[in-house]
């Protein structure tokens, strides 16, 4: 929603006011979004052996990555998306949600994973025990998380090949890393990312494709924590890795995060940005930029008291540009009026030179045209003397 809003100095600005979500409303998105994720990707891993989808083993990756695409397309703009602990975690170390949120989403994440779970359970037909030989634990325990003997390379293998702790714990590090950094950078304010879910979506795909044949791919302590209720013990028993691992990797991504990323100077107000609107501008265009309070004020006498960083930034970077933009405008008129009082004197004084000129060529005209006239007079004044003398001597 977009707000015009003037400001002081007679500026009228735009306010790009985003709508502030209870933490109730949130804790309900991540329900939903987990509950979406849990039901699709493990419901998938599930029964696509048995249903004959399992394909070339992309069936499982893409239906993770799509079910987060879709949730996150629906009610990312709610809570942000996480679906997952590990990248409620990242996200809390970035400072990108406050800390008070973390235990909610977890909790949220939780139960939304665990009725997804509960329901693909409810779901498993009560014959399929006889059929395979099994139980339904055991069927179920084919989509949990698992290492050693459990790894689906041991299981495809009969136990002749099979990854370990430390091979589990290093990939979903890594794994969990990767997938959580692509998380910030993509969601970040600044990334030129027109559709978020859809990276976040290819690049889950893409890890758990990776991650299948180690662990059977868990990047999420929720989904391993909705699998292993209905599984064998053994997926119980393994659960503290697919916890401890992916929270480690979403740790390291969100510390590396704040690292390679300039943190805020001021509360929603970024360097790079200040340093590029305040370099070279108007002192007044600066503190603009620099006082939080007067975009906030304006804001809260608009009614809009929960108006995010992100839309207090706009404000503020606009009136910054809009004052800089009226001072080369003033800077512009007044060169020019500089400019024009500096040919109107040059002119002006053009007009006296010639005019001295002028006089000066007079002046010595009229000097010669005395020097002519000086012999004339003094040639008339000795003839009469001349006709003088001569009347005497006669």
């Amino acid at each position: 929603m977009s707000t015009a809003v003037e400001a002081t100095d007679d500026v009228e600005l735009e306010l790009d006011v985003v709508p502030s979500y209870s933490l109730l409303a949130r804790v309900g998105a991540e329900v939903f979004g987990t509950f979406v994720l849990v039901l699709l990707g493990v419901g998938t891993a599930l029964w696509a052996t048995a249903s004959g989808v399992a394909g070339n083993g992309l069936v499982v990756p893409l239906a993770f990555g799509i079910a987060v695409l879709g949730a996150a397309s629906a009610v990312g703009h709610v809570s942000g998306g996480h679906f997952n602990p590990a990248v409620t975690l990242g996200a809390a170390i970035a400072r990108r949600i406050s800390w008070a949120d973390l235990v909610p989403y977890w909790v949220a994440q939780l139960i939304g994973g665990i009725l997804a779970s509960t329901l693909l359970f409810l779901l498993m037909p009560s014959g399929l025990a006889t059929v395979t030989g099994g139980t339904n634990r055991g069927w179920f325990s084919g989509a949990s998380n698992g290492f050693g003997d459990h790894s689906p390379l041991a299981t495809s293998t009969q136990g002749a090949v099979q990854f370990g702790l430390g091979h589990a714990i290093l990939i979903e590090v890594i794994a969990t890393a990767v997938f959580v950094g692509v998380i910030l950078g993509v969601t970040d304010k600044r990334a030129n990312v027109s559709n978020a879910p859809v990276a976040i979506g290819f690049t889950l795909a893409a890890l758990v494709a990776l991650t299948v044949p180690f662990t059977n791919a868990s990047i999420n302590p929720a989904r391993s924590t909705a699998s292993a209720l209905f599984s064998d013990f053994w997926a119980i028993s393994q659960l503290w890795v697919f916890w401890a691992a992916p929270l480690l990797g979403a740790a390291i991504a969100g510390v590396v995060y704040l690292m390679v990323t300039p943190t805020p100077s001021t509360e929603g107000e970024w360097p790079e940005a200040s340093l590029e609107l305040t370099e070279g501008r108007d002192p007044e265009a600066t503190e603009v930029i620099a006082s939080g309070s007067a975009a906030a004020a304006v804001a809260t006498e608009l009614g809009f008291d929960d108006v995010e960083a992100d839309g207090i930034d706009a404000l503020l970077s606009r009136a910054a540009a809009t004052q800089a933009a009226e001072t080369v405008e003033v800077e512009a008129a007044e060169v020019t009026a500089a400019e024009t009082v500096g040919v109107e004197a040059e002119t002006t004084a053009q007009a006296e030179l010639a005019a001295a000129e002028v006089a000066a060529a007079a002046a010595a005209a009229a000097e010669a045209a005395a020097e002519e006239a000086a012999p004339a007079e003094a040639v008339q004044a000795e003839e009469p003397e001349s006709d003088d003398d001569g009347a005497a001597r006669a």
